[in-house]
């Protein structure tokens, strides 16, 4: 067996970030080949993370913005969350998905990166070497202009709600409505966007909570149509109330500043 330096473990660890019992023993399994250790570190690390993608959620990461596009890059913690590699990386993956004006995750997981590496190729290497569950999450590109809103749960930890605006109009009147998105989530521009049976589901539920209650038969029509506008109210945009200004609806606020949503996404790390 070849006799490994401190020396050399130490700089295998600093080019891959595996740990220090890993390196010496990938460097004894190559003979002291650092390529080679290199590579079975690589295999190594990313059996590691697909037995983990097995068993453990990926339901922490980051959202990061490039031009007209926002991405997920998803991870099992925070920790990983906060490095560097990490951030570096998400941010790559969005201005690959930018270039190409991506709004499937599926395929751009085989667009390349500045590096010449894909996406998928990329997540996979950085997933051996952290051990840790790594997936590309959802991604949305919109027409310019947008506009863009990205929050931090924690001063320590990156972005991890995003939303993005398509609009016309005024720039400062959508990114309020985008940070609007951000706390009230909406699903929806306009009720017309609701889908048919979404709206018949929450009718046939308002009408039997209604006669549960013991409401009066001829009351139903107006209670259930009264339901179905609160249910419009929470999940619709513009029939939102404003946050800024209780007073008045988002189509309200929007049409004061002569601007108008025509279309917006909003990611939440790990959450659908």
């Amino acid at each position: 067996m070849a006799t490994i330096a401190a020396a050399d473990v130490k700089k295998l660890r600093d080019a891959t970030s595996a740990g220090m019992m890993e390196c010496k023993k990938a460097l004894e399994e190559s003979g002291g080949d650092f390529d080679k250790a290199v590579e079975i570190l690589r295999i190594s690390g990313a059996a590691k993370a697909a037995k983990r993608g097995a068993e453990r959620t990926a339901s922490n990461g980051i959202v990061a913005a490039s031009g007209n596009t926002l991405v997920e890059l998803l991870c099992e913690t925070d920790f990983v969350a906060k490095g560097d590699d990490f951030q570096g990386l998400a941010n790559a993956v969005a201005a690959a998905a930018a270039g190409v004006g991506a709004n499937d995750a599926a395929a751009l997981g085989d667009v390349t990166i500045a590096d010449g590496r894909t996406v998928n190729a990329a997540i996979a290497e950085l997933a051996g070497v952290i051990g840790e569950k790594l997936e590309l999450g959802r991604v949305a590109t919109f027409a310019a202009p947008t506009a863009l809103y990205l929050h931090r749960r924690s001063s320590d930890l990156p972005p991890q709600v995003g939303v993005i605006v398509e609009y016309t109009g005024d720039e400062e009147a959508a990114r309020g409505i985008a940070m609007q998105i951000a706390a009230m989530r909406p699903m929806y521009v306009t009720r017309e966007q609701v889908p048919a049976e979404t709206v018949e589901n929450e009718r046939r539920i308002a009408e039997a909570t209604a006669k549960e209650e013991g409401k009066p038969e001829a009351a139903l029509p107006k209670i259930v149509e009264g339901r179905v506008n609160s249910y419009f109210k929470d999940t619709v945009l513009l029939e939102q109330p404003s946050v800024v200004d209780n007073k008045k609806s988002v189509a309200q606020v929007l049409a004061d500043a002569n601007t108008a949503v025509t279309g917006f996404a909003r990611f939440e790390a790990g959450q659908a």
